[in-house]
């Protein structure tokens, strides 16, 4: 991920001028109560549709796939272990 990745983002949330958000195909606001609805307040919502989740030739080859959990999850068992060392001090 790089920057370049956040622009839409950024150009939508406006920090400091709230009162020009707009809603966007990419963005959008959720009512408190709705969130408040959702279970345990998850705030996992989903609106845009995915197509690789539907049609299995947009998805990467399953090597790439293997290789990209492989690398998160060594990840969390590097961050884990420095939770553990800073623990055990």
């Amino acid at each position: 991920m790089v920057r370049a990745d956040l622009d839409d983002f950024v150009a939508c949330y406006r920090s400091g001028r709230r009162y020009e958000r707009e809603d966007s195909e990419r963005f959008r606001r959720f009512p408190l109560d709705t969130l408040l609805a959702r279970d345990k307040v998850n705030l996992d919502i989903f609106w845009l549709e995915d197509d690789a989740l539907d049609d299995p030739d947009l998805l990467p080859p399953p090597d790439e796939v293997a290789a990209e959990i492989v690398e998160s999850l060594e990840t969390a068992v590097d961050s884990f272990r420095r939770v553990s060392r800073a623990l055990s001090r």
